[in-house]
């Protein structure tokens, strides 16, 4: 299995001067620490105006800070939002290829629509065709990182002329493709796409390992890849304070959880919001003893001692999980307890779960290689144009800005001049 940890940097207020900065800093510390423990992979959310849940609005700057203070953690969008009104797709494809270059090919490619009031309605996109805004985005942006040049579409929801879309990404074909799963159909259509799985924490073992086998079988018979590569794995997303006091590990992490499902839920499921000043916190405490644990579902197991995190995980290994990935940094969890609870846990948990996790992903890949084949055989790729159908576009300044060269100040005469002289030269080569 492998390890992860995730960014909604959250800031339940009261908010205090700095108080932005300080959660900004503290997570880049976080994250070249887990670099240095060995951890894998640094995710990192997008999303907007979601007040105290998630002030993680521009993840490609937090992400690119990120990869110049590491050197080996995986930097994770967990996720881009696809709808063009929130992300045009080439825009997608430039700072994809951007990250991925100043990380030196560290990048996955996390994907997703969003289900948020606040979102959805302030970059103006209809909630009941944001899934087919998801799926058509997501599929030219894999297209703009590949083909050179990208040979221009003319969609639904967005289209471009032939224009060739650069910097191309160190990881070719493209950095590994994920999608956000907030239920098990999502999970299904992931596997049929080809894409990895993000996934809410499993209520049991039991639950993580139906939803896996259905994953793999699903991919193995249905898989037609949505990108230039596949993905086959799931990812299970889940609170986390280790501490070697049982009691003190849930004093650290229990609340900071359930203040991220409480606002969670705010933002996505019950709550009324006033802009700049509906206090999410205020209304958390007061029904916050009235919470049970069973709201979290499974996201508790990974809060207790490194023997209980221990049997915890092994548990959904065996079932299949690929990568555990550890909210951390929720409610008012201490920055200092996060480090404390990471060092922790990459001393006493993470070894016995890395000594085979190479071997189990390479026996995996030789499964699959077949399924994997069979897959790319079923894709219909978008071909690249012939050289002879690649179109010629002429600049605006020769094209549509003729002037009268004598009125124009010696200065831009001049540079106009140039410009003609360079365009001569250049038409004669």
């Amino acid at each position: 299995m492998r390890f992860g940890i995730f960014y909604e940097h959250q800031l339940p207020r009261p908010w205090t001067e700095g108080g932005e900065l300080k959660l900004f800093q503290d997570a880049l510390a976080q994250v070249e620490l887990a670099d240095r423990l060995g951890i894998d992979y640094a995710w990192e959310v997008e999303h907007h105006f979601l007040e105290e849940y998630s002030h993680s609005s521009a993840p490609e700057v937090f992400l690119a800070a990120a990869s110049q203070r590491t050197q080996r953690i995986r930097l994770g969008h967990g996720i881009v939002l696809m709808p063009p009104a929130y992300n045009h797709p080439a825009r997608v494809a430039e700072r994809l290829a951007t990250l991925d270059l100043v990380s030196h090919g560290r990048v996955d490619w996390g994907t997703g629509e969003s289900a948020s009031r606040a979102e959805l309605e302030g970059f103006g996109i209809t909630p009941a065709e944001r899934r087919a805004m998801w799926r058509e985005s997501t599929e030219q942006v894999a297209n703009m990182l590949v083909l050179d040049p990208y040979p221009g579409f003319h969609g639904q929801y967005f289209s471009m002329p032939v224009r060739n879309v650069v910097p191309k990404p160190v990881q070719k074909p493209h950095p590994p493709l994920w999608v956000a799963c907030s239920n098990r159909e999502t999970i299904h259509l992931a596997a049929q796409l080809g894409i990895g799985a993000l996934t809410f924490a499993f209520i049991d073992p039991a639950e993580a390992q139906h939803w896996v086998e259905d994953y793999y079988e699903t991919f193995k018979r249905e898989c037609v890849p949505l990108g230039h590569a596949v993905n086959p794995n799931v990812a299970m997303v889940t609170g986390f304070s280790c501490h070697r006091d049982a009691d003190e590990a849930r004093r650290r992490g229990i609340d900071g959880f359930r203040f991220f499902q409480f606002a969670l839920g705010h933002h996505y499921s019950f709550g009324k919001h006033t802009p700049g000043r509906t206090d999410i916190w205020k209304k958390f405490v007061a029904v916050r003893e009235q919470l049970g644990l069973e709201v979290l579902g499974g996201g508790t197991g990974c809060i207790g001692t490194p023997a209980q995190l221990a049997e915890s995980l092994a548990k959904f290994e065996s079932s299949g999980v690929d990568q555990t990935i550890f909210i951390q940094q929720g409610g008012h969890n201490r920055h200092e307890h996060i480090c404390e609870a990471l060092e922790l846990f990459a001393a006493e948990v993470m070894p016995r779960f890395k000594e085979h996790e190479e071997r189990r992903q390479a026996q995996k890949m030789e499964e699959l290689a077949p399924y994997i084949e069979a897959a790319f055989k079923r894709k219909q790729a978008m071909p690249p144009l012939v050289e002879s159908d690649i179109p010629t576009y002429e600049a605006y300044g020769m094209a549509i800005a003729q002037v009268d060269i004598d009125k124009l100040p010696e200065a831009n005469r001049r540079r106009l001049e140039t410009f003609r002289k360079m365009r001569e030269i250049a038409e004669r080569a």
